[in-house]
């Protein structure tokens, strides 16, 4: 939409997803996410951590079950949406402004993570990856710990021998 600040942040999230429904029945859920900048010092030859932006996050409807279902502490994810400033006065009579995200795209890192995804139906029921004639067939993630969230793993190294190149597969 016109005029609204369209961002995409990059860290991890602080805390499960809470997921909650509105008295018509729509579900949200909210998440915060901590972005933390780092930068190479060459004097030191370390890496160092800037200060970590964090934001409350919330999004809607069948994309707030899947967040739910799927998300959890500790994991590295990419979220899309429109930032949003909200100013309110606390209970001592302090303004404060809060700054929060309207998500529009959410999905894991996959920089130091894998993840199984599978395709929910609109119906919100799930339906048999077709890896064989889409590879892109999935949407819904699973969590080989709780059976249900994304399963991050460690990738492992090719195996050495017979049929190994260095080329990739594609």
């Amino acid at each position: 939409m016109a005029g609204e600040t369209v961002i995409t942040v990059v860290g991890n999230l602080v805390d499960d997803p809470e997921l909650r429904f509105t008295p018509a029945g729509a579900a949200v859920a909210r998440f915060r996410i901590a972005s933390t900048p780092r930068s190479f010092n060459k004097t030191t030859n370390e890496w160092e951590d800037g200060e970590s932006l964090f934001l409350t996050c919330s999004v809607w409807r069948q994309a707030a079950e899947h967040v739910a279902e799927s998300l959890a502490r500790g994991l590295r994810v990419i979220v899309q949406g429109r930032l949003k400033q909200r100013s309110y006065e606390d209970r001592e009579g302090v303004k404060r402004t809060v700054y929060e995200l309207d998500v529009d795209e959410v999905g894991p890192s996959l920089t130091f993570a894998t993840a199984k995804v599978t395709k929910a139906s609109s119906a919100g029921q799930q339906q048999e990856s077709r890896s064989d004639r889409d590879p892109w067939a999935g949407a819904k993630p699973t969590n080989g710990q709780q059976g249900n969230g994304w399963q991050a793993t460690q990738q492992q190294p090719a195996q050495q021998g017979a049929g190994h190149s260095d080329e990739p597969p594609f």
